[in-house]
């Protein structure tokens, strides 16, 4: 099992990262030779052993599920080296939102850490990322970044921006040319493709892997909000992912212009206990109603249920 080391500081990620992908690099050169020693051609290894090393970053806030657990995974599985950093980023927190409130487990985040098997933890301190106070220079989400989320939570975006960019900068210099994927829940489908936007207009050296959903037994997406809620809550709020799989069995069925989405939204603002914030289908490029020119559409919501505000998403063409 690969052992976990905790960096608290850029400089101890970056000097801990080059190591280990040195390391890694060893390794899949050493598997090259045994397999040339044995007989076997270049070709035949090279999809299993590249003689570059990858790493697979997961930027998370810490109170780790089992969400959080299958994109790490997936780093694991494609990755020779997997960077996990735990950082609650007080930049996306307006006033009045939940900073304080936010759950915080850091012995279990590290315990769940060493048992995947991941090689470095990245778990800085507030004043380590943003030194003095908070950064005179931000990134900017444009107009994508003023929709839904952004509309009702503004400057959410320009912080998570910021210190995503800032995380993917630090990853990709320890690394030192190897190549890097950093992995984001499809949950936050807006995130997503402002993380996508970003490296592609900064021509950041990192791939963007979305990883779908990860959904309990009964439908409800896992999130760290999740703790929040109470029993009565947690069934209240089931309204939600069962009427966007409503959506998209009509989505299937019948086509976005089959969709009823008036009497989607009545479903859930009938129920005891949820408020709903919003309920559109979007281009998940855009956020932007769908065009024929669209390849997917996306059933984008969320709600409150007693004091915790809850977001999901769905595919529905």
């Amino acid at each position: 099992m690969t052992e976990l080391i905790v960096a608290r500081t850029p400089e101890e990620l970056c000097a801990h990262l080059a190591q280990r992908v040195g390391q890694a690099e060893a390794r899949n050169l050493a598997v090259v030779e045994q397999r040339r020693a044995a007989g076997q051609t270049e070709e035949d290894v090279a999809p299993e052993a590249p003689r570059v090393a990858t790493v697979g970053l997961v930027p998370t806030m810490g109170a780790l599920h089992e969400g959080h657990a299958t994109l790490i995974r997936r780093a694991r599985e494609q990755n020779d080296v997997v960077v996990v950093s735990i950082f609650v980023n007080p930049l996306q927190f307006g006033p009045g939102e939940d900073y304080d409130r936010y759950p915080r487990t850091p012995e279990a985040d590290l315990e769940l850490l060493r048992g995947i098997g991941v090689d470095l933890a990245f778990v800085p301190e507030v004043q380590t990322l943003y030194p003095g106070s908070e950064p005179l220079v931000r990134v900017t989400s444009g107009r994508l970044g003023e929709l839904f989320e952004g509309a009702r939570r503004p400057g959410h975006f320009d912080g998570v921006l910021t210190v995503v960019n800032k995380l993917l900068n630090i990853t990709a210099s320890g690394a030192s040319g190897h190549p890097v994927r950093a992995y984001f829940g499809q949950k936050d489908a807006q995130q997503v493709a402002l993380v996508q936007r970003m490296v592609a207009d900064f021509a950041l050296p990192v791939t963007v892997v979305p990883v779908a959903i990860v959904r309990d037994d009964d439908g409800l997406a896992l999130s760290s909000r999740n703790a929040y809620l109470s029993a009565e809550e947690r069934t209240a709020a089931l309204v939600l992912s069962r009427t966007l799989a409503l959506l998209r069995e009509e989505g299937l069925s019948r086509g976005y212009a089959g969709i009823d989405l008036e009497a989607a939204r009545q479903r859930i603002e009938q129920s005891d206990g949820v408020e709903l914030d919003y309920l559109e289908i979007v281009d998940p490029e855009t956020f932007e109603p769908p065009t024929e020119d669209s390849r997917r559409a996306l059933a984008l919501a969320a709600i409150r249920v007693g004091s915790t505000r809850l977001l999901d998403n769905m595919d529905v063409v």
